[in-house]
């Protein structure tokens, strides 16, 4: 968006009940309207933080961000406003106090939501949430950061650390990771996939596990096999149904997502980068680019 857009970001923060699902809407005095949780970006802020943000503030949910969703274009204040939304698992409410901005929060069933929103765009993204399958695991997927130049590096390749500009990257990364509540954080055996994660590890305090079939292909090795390996391990980690981050390479990330998706769609990962992953079962329901 340019410059004299808002950017802003939300979610369709969730609950099981007995007979299905519950979402979460708040009401706002200010404007007399039942509406998705959600606000602006703050500056420099990545739109999945806002989005588990602005869902804590408003209504003290703490919840873990799942699959993105359409996004809502529309003018505000006579100016363009693009607000991106994300499923969110709750897992966590404190006692919601009414104020100014927010005076009341409801949980209801979503054909109950989508009659009480004021706006259209909230619908239409209800409409899109009630449309998936139930997300079963979520897995942060990250490349590591960036570690120089191999040509530079005069020992062993897996040896090879990250740089300053890696570093920063990790520490990026750290803040995105813990967004889904990891309770694993695997590497790929390199020192500067391990080292990337560090920061999250700290943050968490969860140790760093080596899987060695995120690894590049080693000596007689076909890069397919290890995007398969690699494939496997991902759909394995999510069937535990608990939140898992991990950190593979750039020859091995792109082969596995097109054996996940089953599609042959640019999954080309920057260093420092990677995707939200959602699976429903052992089938990858979405992958969004972090």
């Amino acid at each position: 968006m340019n410059g004299t857009g808002i950017q802003a970001a939300g979610g369709v923060a969730w609950r099981p009940v007995p007979d299905g699902v519950e979402v979460c809407l708040v009401h706002r005095p200010r404007y007399g309207d039942w509406s998705l949780p959600k606000g602006k970006l703050e500056p420099g802020e990545h739109p999945l933080s806002a989005a588990v943000r602005e869902v804590a503030e408003e209504t003290d949910v703490r919840a873990i961000p799942q699959v993105r969703l359409p996004s809502a274009r529309y003018h505000s204040e006579g100016r363009p406003k693009v607000v991106d939304y994300w499923t969110m698992r709750a897992v966590a409410a404190g006692g919601f106090q009414p104020d100014t901005e927010v005076d009341e929060v409801r949980w209801l069933a979503v054909d109950d939501a989508v009659r009480l929103v004021s706006y259209p765009h909230d619908a239409e993204v209800l409409a899109a949430f009630a449309a998936l399958p139930p997300v079963t695991g979520t897995v942060a997927l990250v490349r590591h950061g960036h570690a120089g130049k191999r040509a530079t590096w005069s020992g062993p390749d897996t040896g090879r650390p990250l740089d300053a500009t890696g570093w920063a990257q990790a520490n990026a990364l750290a803040a995105l990771v813990a967004l889904i509540r990891p309770v694993r954080l695997l590497s790929a055996s390199p020192r500067r996939c391990v080292q990337t994660l560090d920061p999250a590890a700290a943050l968490l305090d969860l140790p760093i596990e080596i899987a060695g079939d995120l690894d590049e292909p080693q000596p007689g090795q076909q890069l397919d096999e290890r995007a398969l390996a690699a494939a496997a391990c991902l759909t394995e980690l999510a069937r535990t149904g608990e939140p898992v981050a991990v950190c593979g390479q750039g020859k091995v990330i792109p082969g596995a997502l097109e054996q996940l998706t089953g599609q042959a769609d640019d999954f080309t990962t920057p260093k420092g980068g990677g995707w939200l992953l959602a699976f429903a079962g052992d089938r990858l329901l979405a992958a969004d680019r972090l």
